[in-house]
């Protein structure tokens, strides 16, 4: 397990882990290009704002965050190793890891986890099991965290899923400014 002191310490860097798919050593990442979501601007797409109106999942926070990051982990290749999962929950129990579940009945179908330090949500993982799951539960955490006066969700490599999303990317050098700013203030995930 990585100590949970040293993984708050590299977020508070810009720096977070991850394992190699195949040798599950774990490395640092402190990429030149950040994606990230500016929460104040963010304005999520129609379609999704659609989907959300449709109602087809209950959404919890922090009901079963073990089974969330399993689920992120069951891919053909994962940088989320045993070692990764048994490094989060130890935070998850400490208060620093979330997770937002999207429930179809009694089942969880989509869902994703993070951690939450001064005004920033540091997105790890999402999956879905039904399409549009993991869209719903990040409209919800989008919505929580706007609430809740969050600066950033940190979603660190651009992708296309999270540039539909709207994500956008910046360098280094501005990512560490907004880090600076937003660790120093205070914003509680409840």
């Amino acid at each position: 397990m990585i100590e949970p002191d040293l993984i708050l310490s590299a977020y508070r860097n810009g720096y977070f882990p991850m394992a190699d798919p195949e040798t599950k050593e774990i490395n640092w990442y402190k990429p030149e290009m950040r994606a990230i979501f500016i929460l104040k601007d963010l304005k999520l797409p129609r379609s999704l704002h659609q989907l959300v109106k449709k109602n087809n999942f209950e959404i919890t926070y922090n009901q079963n965050f073990k089974t969330v990051i399993k689920n992120c982990s069951y891919r053909n290749e994962t940088w989320i190793s045993k070692e990764i999962i048994s490094s989060y929950l130890k935070l998850h129990k400490l208060g620093f890891g979330f997770s937002v579940e999207a429930w179809k009945n009694t089942v969880i179908v989509g869902g994703l986890y993070g951690i939450a330090l001064g005004g920033i949500f540091f997105g790890e993982s999402m999956f879905s099991k039904i399409s549009g799951a993991s869209k719903v539960a990040f409209a919800s955490l989008v919505e929580k965290l706007k609430k809740q006066n969050f600066d950033i969700i940190d979603a660190q490599f651009m992708n296309e899923h999270l540039k539909i999303l709207g994500a956008i990317e910046i360098p280094q050098k501005e990512y560490e400014n907004i880090l600076t700013k937003s660790l120093n203030k205070y914003c509680r995930f409840e």
